[in-house]
């Protein structure tokens, strides 16, 4: 099961697009990967489907 780190994600990608030039859906993606979903918007889905539902998916 994986569990997101919020913190950890935001760092990275503000690091990424800072540091690397790229844009922040591309650092957003590669933030989600290292995390290891499969993109970005995986990884905010998993997160809103937990909000909603206070159960892990």
């Amino acid at each position: 099961m994986i569990v997101p780190d919020i913190d950890a994600f935001e760092e990275r990608a503000a690091i990424a697009e800072h540091d690397g030039g790229l844009s922040r859906l591309e650092t957003e993606n590669f933030a989600a990967r290292v995390q290891g979903f499969d993109s970005a918007e995986a990884y905010w889905q998993w997160l809103a489907d937990y909000v909603v539902t206070r159960k892990v998916p």
